[in-house]
């Protein structure tokens, strides 16, 4: 299975705005979570073997650390042309499927993805209170097929000390595959190897 790892993204780096809609014809954009002292964003796919691993975890995980003040915002910027799972329409079943209590989004045009620099599904940034990169890594260290339990350890220190006003040490890339990008519309970045 190829594996591509998360862009280096330099910490402090501020979180781009978007306006992206949710397969129920809602818009949501950075602004809509101004109240909450953390905020996740998470590239992830409905079926990348990484993001299936841990779907439920993370539908746990964002339950959990709502009732503490994060907000999480779920993007899908693979394409649905070439990917037909990837539709807004399967963004809709998935959240139905897997109770993502979070918004879920769909980035058609992939220029979200580009302006965070998106490089993988699972992706994780996460921002403090001034929405500037506080942790931009794993999950935890499960894997398709590493018989590791799937935790969210990495995400929950972060968030942890994110909410607490401290910095993160630990900052461990994500791994998954790589975005599927539309045809002439890869970023500089991106490398056909992976």
């Amino acid at each position: 299975m190829p594996k591509t790892q998360s862009n280096p993204i330099t910490l402090g780096t501020s979180a781009p705005d978007f306006i992206l809609p949710d397969a129920d014809g809602n818009l949501f954009k950075l602004d809509d979570f101004k109240g909450s002292p953390a905020v996740l964003v998470a590239f992830i796919s409905n079926r990348c073997p990484f993001v299936v691993l841990i779907r439920e975890e993370l539908a746990k995980f964002a339950k959990e650390y709502a009732a503490k003040g994060l907000a999480v915002v779920a993007i899908n910027a693979n394409d649905a042309s070439d990917h037909p799972e990837e539709t807004l329409a399967r963004i809709g079943e998935e959240v139905k499927a897997y109770g993502y209590g979070f918004p879920y989004l769909k980035d058609a045009s992939q220029s979200v993805a580009k302006a965070y620099g998106a490089a993988c599904t699972p992706d994780f940034f996460l921002y403090d209170g001034a929405r500037q990169l506080a942790y931009h890594g794993q999950f935890d260290d499960a894997r398709p097929g590493n018989g590791k339990p799937v935790t969210g350890a990495d995400l929950r220190a972060a968030v942890d000390s994110v909410l607490k006003g401290e910095s993160v040490s630990n900052q461990v890339p994500s791994i998954g595959c790589n975005i599927k990008w539309t045809a002439g519309n890869e970023p500089s970045w991106f490398s056909t190897a992976a």
